[in-house]
């Protein structure tokens, strides 16, 4: 009856945690997180499915057929599902993510890919369980319990190894209050060991069979429970602490962009400013140019320029003299210092003064007669 217990209350919250597990994985997969972060997941689901279904199969063939739990078939049953556990527990242990250095057997796991340690494992432990199934079971006088020793070791070395990676997660997530659950799986784990190696012939020679049989039942069932417990509260750490250092990346990033256009910010204003000053210092240059090219004419010179540009070339020079009540002599000296301060040179003198005359409006100056 406690068997049948047993196997039900296992087959059930093992089933649905790993059909959970399994989902939590599809969809953070599904939101593009790195597979290799949380593969751990993958593994811990499988090792929690392998579970629930050694555990509806020992209740069919226990159950359905009525074989006793000491058969041989169903004890190489769980041998093999106690294995496959083993492995899918070891393959999870490198996605726990902790600061802390890691134990030998996850650096010894790091070493291999995925598919070369599990041919391995398989290979080793495949060829030792033949030994010991070719040994034991035509043999009455082996114990069934003797098949057993193949998981004993492993079931040990995976309990160490998920103790140690289990307390230094829980450290790195400051969550030290998480030593003792994880303590006492490793102690559950030890006790299940034991009820599986000592023989229950031997055993209820000491202690009462039914005080021995409900301890092994109670303590199945309580060290898987309290696995799924302490995977589900890391779990949740790791998502919750994903998020948060993901949240806390992501506001870095911005402070950091922010920094950057500050500094962009503060070298656009540098070098408007700049610009401004050079443009600034520009017009004073210029003002400073047309100021030093600043045309300075005597009266008598605009009214010679000016009266220039009115006749244009309509008259010579003797003849605008002559209008002018001047000398040649005077006349021409005037137009070449005008030429002289207006920098004109060359054959065309005289058109170019009187071009110069009638853009810059020197016709004001000139001495107008009737007579024209």
């Amino acid at each position: 009856m406690l068997a049948t217990i047993e196997f039900t209350v296992t087959a059930i919250v093992c089933l649905i945690s790993a059909v959970v597990i399994q989902r939590i994985f599809v969809k953070e997969r599904a939101r593009g997180r790195d597979v290799k972060a949380i593969e751990g997941i993958k593994w811990f689901g499988l090792a929690i499915f392998v579970w629930g279904l050694g555990a509806a199969i020992n209740l069919v063939l226990s159950s359905g057929l009525g074989w006793s739990s000491g058969h041989k078939i169903l004890i190489y049953v769980g041998v093999l599902v106690s294995l496959a556990n083993s492995l899918f527990i070891l393959l999870s242990l490198p996605s726990i993510e902790h600061k802390k250095s890691r134990g030998i057997v996850v650096r010894m796991i790091e070493r291999f890919s995925t598919k070369e340690f599990i041919l391995l494992y398989s290979g080793v432990l495949g060829m030792i369980a033949f030994v010991y199934i070719a040994t034991s079971y035509s043999n009455p006088q082996i114990s069934n319990n003797f098949i057993w020793l193949i998981d004993i070791p492993i079931s040990i070395l995976v309990a160490i190894s998920l103790l140690y990676e289990l307390n230094k997660a829980f450290t790195s997530r400051q969550m030290k209050f998480m030593y003792l659950p994880t303590f006492a799986l490793f102690v559950l784990i030890l006790v299940a060991v034991t009820h599986r190696i000592i023989p229950q012939d031997r055993m209820v020679l000491v202690i009462d069979q039914e005080f021995w049989t409900l301890a092994g039942s109670i303590t199945a069932i309580s060290f898987k429970f309290l696995f799924i417990l302490l995977f589900s509260i890391l779990l949740y750490s790791w998502k919750f602490l994903s998020e948060k250092e993901q949240q806390q990346s992501l506001a870095d990033e911005y402070a950091s962009e922010n920094d950057v256009l500050k500094e962009q910010l503060s070298q656009i204003e540098l070098a408007n400013e700049s610009h401004l000053d050079t443009i600034k210092n520009m017009k004073i240059e210029l003002k400073q140019l047309r100021e030093a090219s600043k045309v300075v004419l005597s009266d008598r010179q605009k009214e010679v320029l000016g009266t220039l540009g009115y006749f244009g070339n309509e008259r010579s020079y003797p003849e605008i003299a002559e209008h002018m009540n001047i000398s040649l002599d005077g006349f021409q000296t005037h137009i070449h210092q005008i030429k002289k301060i207006l920098n004109i040179s060359g054959s065309g003198g005289k058109e170019q003064l009187i071009h110069y005359a009638k853009e810059n409006n020197f016709i004001q100056y000139a001495r107008v007669k009737n007579d024209r």
